[in-house]
């Protein structure tokens, strides 16, 4: 065929060239070549920012199960109506850093090597990795965690009952109408005892059917739970939703009595005899000075013997 003779010298288009610098028209030609490699990229890129985003949530999760909050299941009726079977909440692991436990709290903490035998380590690593991710969100079973309200701190005086049927603690009844199990008595067991130092006793709320301290006695600290034992303060009900709801102190623990009290019984006896002592020396000191005069006061002032005239 004869060139065109309207075009240009060197203008003859070469079919074998335009396929090498242009592949664009052969993806236009045929849009599924296109559609493959970046649909292949978008896949993958899809699977890596999932993949990073679960692993940072379960990182995230653990630093907090671990210094912050944690979730755990209410297992049992022990604390009734104010916890119920089922119920998830969360239970704060800082807030015993910033103040120290009080009364009222609803405390979780773990009864291996007080209440119960110490734990034993798991089996094997998968055991443990099993029971680490359900712990993280309190879907484990029934172990040495306990739940349980603090009634008295180190130092208080806990008896039952008065004579009106109350709990008292240094002395001041408490009004449990609030938050005891509805028509349950507060306690039907009689105990009377001095909250060790370091230690606290802990009943449930639903005192006709709590594991507690009452029922300890036998048990080392004579039913009272270590401080060091409690995990955290359980401070918000989270599930199921119908039940959201916060976890205050009771108004029974903020009356003015128990701090005047609580002065009293842990006032080391130590410090009370021997402030005693010293007013009683002090004093048999000034009346036998007043008898012998100032003269023969002054002689003893160091405390050494001076030696007799010959």
């Amino acid at each position: 065929m004869a060139p065109d003779p309207g075009a240009e010298p060197g203008a003859q288009a070469d079919p074998a060239a335009d396929a090498e610098q242009s592949p664009d028209a052969d993806d236009a030609a045929n849009p599924e070549n296109a559609k493959k490699p970046n649909a292949k990229r978008r896949k993958r890129s899809f699977w890596r920012d999932l993949a990073v985003i679960v692993v940072a949530a379960l990182a995230l999760t653990i630093l907090l199960k671990s210094f912050v909050v944690q979730v755990f299941s209410i297992p049992s009726g022990s604390m009734e109506n104010t916890l119920l079977p089922g119920d998830r909440i969360l239970v704060s692991k800082i807030v015993y850093k910033f103040r120290p436990i009080a009364r009222g709290d609803i405390v979780v903490f773990s009864g291996a090597g007080s209440w119960d035998p110490p734990n034993q380590p798991p089996s094997n690593w998968f055991t443990g990795l099993v029971s680490d991710a359900t712990n993280l969100v309190g879907i484990a079973g029934p172990g040495t965690d306990y739940i349980k309200r603090v009634i008295g701190v180190p130092g208080d005086h806990v008896a039952c009952c008065n004579a009106q049927g109350q709990v008292t603690v240094n002395g001041v009844p408490l009004s449990e109408s609030s938050y005891v199990f509805p028509g349950d008595a507060p306690s039907a067991e009689r105990f009377n005892i001095t909250v060790p130092a370091g230690r606290l006793w802990v009943m449930g709320d639903n005192r006709g059917d709590s594991d507690d301290s009452r029922f300890r006695t036998t048990a080392p600290g004579g039913g009272t739970v270590p401080e060091s034992a409690v995990v955290g303060r359980a401070f918000l009900i989270i599930w199921p939703l119908s039940r959201i709801s916060d976890l205050p102190i009771p108004n029974t623990f903020e009356q003015a009595g128990f701090s005047a009290a609580a002065a009293v019984a842990t006032a080391p006896p130590v410090t009370v005899a021997g402030g005693s002592a010293f007013a009683g020396a002090a004093l048999l000191t000034w009346r036998r000075r007043r008898r012998r005069g100032p003269g023969t006061g002054r002689r003893r002032t160091r405390g050494v013997v001076p030696p007799e005239d010959h």
